[in-house]
């Protein structure tokens, strides 16, 4: 198949469960959506591995940070001045607990040391995928963000409904 086809494969598969993920109200169904109707195109083996044009990665890390960065405020930086000792602190705690979970989990399951400290490492799918490509391991720390992602995205919105269920208004 030719390769713009089997991009717009994955496209459409992404596109579709995105969507259809709307429906499910979980916080960013759209993009756990995409990543699950992508990932199970992809991981099914019957297209081959999608080959974006280059800059796409850029363009859509580019737009994902204007995105988020619009949503900075003044009142965001006001909140930073009072949340920075949280801040760093959640910062070290995941750091520490990443590379305790990262050298245990590949001792345990005897699983290459790299891909478990780059899985387990706090940080986005895509920019640990990064890392790990240069290691060589790119695929399966892609792997393992994505289950996280798709886990937290599913599990968290709703543990928080039912630890703080004042938030459930929200």
């Amino acid at each position: 198949m030719p390769p713009l086809a089997t991009l717009a494969l994955y496209l459409l598969a992404g596109t579709a469960i995105g969507l259809l993920a709307l429906l499910s109200g979980i916080p960013a169904a759209p993009l756990a959506g995409a990543l699950l109707g992508a990932g199970i195109v992809s991981m099914s083996g019957q297209l081959e591995t999608a080959t974006w044009p280059a800059g796409t990665r850029t363009a859509l890390e580019i737009g994902i940070g204007t995105v988020i960065g619009t949503g900075l405020t003044r009142t965001s930086l006001d909140q930073l001045q009072l949340l920075w000792k949280p801040a760093v602190l959640i910062t070290l705690a995941l750091v520490l607990t990443g590379l305790v979970v990262g050298l245990w989990t590949s001792r345990l399951l005897g699983i290459d040391p790299v891909v478990a400290l780059l899985g387990a490492a706090p940080g986005g799918i895509s920019g640990m995928s990064l890392v790990g490509a240069e290691f060589g391991v790119g695929a399966a720390v892609a792997a393992l963000h994505a289950v996280r992602l798709i886990t937290v995205l599913l599990v968290l919105p709703l543990m928080v409904r039912l630890i703080i269920p004042s938030t459930a208004g929200s």
